[in-house]
């Protein structure tokens, strides 16, 4: 009787956990190739392919044949944004039908959702800004912050319900932490090297002014200083015999040196722009990397069933010593 109970109680179209692990790792690439098509359109000068927004024309919201492959290659980047904002959307749906609910899931989830028309906002001023390279940079940085939430939400999915408990000392969280501001910084400045460099989007596009030799000697000294931030955590960790977080740590530095190699052939070789490209999808990817070296540095470890909280034993009364027996 119990068992039709529960059943009568359980939503009609209940969610898995796996359904819901894989939703959220799908939101997470989707975010990745959204990146990698607006550096599509960027590096093909499709940048105002469409010339206005919400609209593609000021009479048509879709592309027309007269504006070549550039308005085919803008116009495609805008529909992926709804297949990017539908995964979200699939997302929040998949956390509500969940059962049992998981804390902390929800305002993930809306999160992610909330990030794309904004991130979209954001891409429609740079049309109508003529591609203003600060505002091309901020669009880059606006989809690395919905990765990064993207990412806490799968995170927090496959992680257990409990409490967080530190799986390195103290300082050693500190370093993690500070390694995290440093790769920020990083792409930050990479948005900066970029916005000073000539691929603008549009071959009439303007740039930021700064000198592309020595904002780029800026981006390499802070790439040296996260290479060498995470070197030092693998040591570090290993020290305390932090396996999980040694792995992670040795992970990032791999995702660094690729990284750092595709960045100094592309500058060796005068930005070509199949280089760039996958520059930009690995800016993605040091991050990722970063958020998991950062998160290995913590866990949640199941809290214990209800019923195996014992009763409290109480303390037996004394006994009274034997009495002895004369003979």
């Amino acid at each position: 009787m119990r068992r039709i109970h529960d059943v009568t109680l359980s939503p009609r179209f209940p969610v898995s956990d796996t359904l819901l692990r894989r939703l959220a790792l799908a939101s997470i690439v989707a975010n990745v190739g959204i990146v990698a098509t607006g550096g599509l359109v960027r590096l093909t000068a499709s940048g105002l392919g469409c010339p206005t927004w919400p609209r593609c024309t000021d009479e048509s919201y879709v592309n027309t044949p007269e504006m070549g492959i550039h308005g085919v290659i803008e116009f495609g980047n805008r529909l992926l944004t709804f297949g990017v904002g539908a995964i979200a959307l699939a997302v929040v749906v998949a956390v509500l039908l969940h059962r049992p609910r998981r804390p902390g899931l929800l305002p993930l989830a809306v999160g992610v959702l909330a990030g794309i028309p904004a991130q979209a906002v954001i891409g429609g001023i740079t049309v109508l800004t003529d591609l203003n390279p600060w505002v091309v940079g901020l669009h880059f940085l606006a989809s690395m912050v919905v990765i990064a939430v993207a990412y806490a939400l799968w995170r927090r999915i496959i992680d257990p319900d409990g409490p967080v408990v530190p799986t390195v000392p103290g300082p050693l969280r500190t370093l993690a932490r500070l390694t995290t501001v440093v790769s920020a910084s990083v792409l930050v400045v990479g948005t900066w090297v970029t916005g000073s460099g000539p691929h603008a989007g549009d071959h009439g596009a303007a740039r930021n002014g700064l000198d592309p030799e020595a904002i780029s000697q800026v981006h390499a000294d802070g790439v040296f200083l996260l290479l060498g931030l995470s070197v030092a955590l693998i040591f570090a960790f290993r020290a305390v015999g932090a396996r999980r977080a040694t792995r992670a740590a040795v992970v990032l530095v791999a995702v660094e040196l690729s990284q750092g190699v595709i960045g100094f052939v592309q500058y060796l070789t005068d930005l070509p722009a199949l280089l760039v490209g996958a520059h930009m999808v690995g800016s993605c990817l040091v991050l990722l990397a970063t958020l998991g070296m950062l998160w290995s540095t913590r866990e949640r470890r199941p809290a214990p069933p209800a019923s195996d909280q014992s009763a409290p034993v109480e303390p037996a009364a004394p006994t009274a010593p034997p009495v002895p027996v004369s003979a």
